[in-house]
């Protein structure tokens, strides 16, 4: 999927995993500028990813919906299994050498 091959827009999507939040506590979080944020944003927002709701002056983008929770959840699940396999391999074949 387009939308999830950026790992900034991941990270962004890590991010809102904890809850909504405004542009602003985004780009604090991921330490990206601003504009960059507001860009991966809109792509999230076009792949119905995150929605965005209108508090005062502020826009705060949280996850679309709990399928979309899920699978991140399940993407995040899979590439942590498949970096403990690598570090476990690592591990083994530097003691046998």
């Amino acid at each position: 999927m387009f939308a999830l091959s950026n790992p900034s827009r991941v990270q962004i999507l890590g991010c809102l995993l904890d809850g909504p939040r405004a542009v602003g506590e985004i780009v604090d979080a991921v330490a990206m500028e601003q504009s960059a944020v507001s860009h991966q944003l809109r792509v999230l927002r076009d792949h119905a990813l995150v929605r965005v709701s209108r508090e005062g002056r502020q826009r705060v983008y949280a996850i679309h919906d709990e399928e979309v929770a899920e699978l991140l959840d399940a993407a995040l699940a899979h590439v942590e299994r498949r970096h403990s396999r690598s570090a476990r391999v690592r591990t083994t074949s530097e003691a046998a050498g």
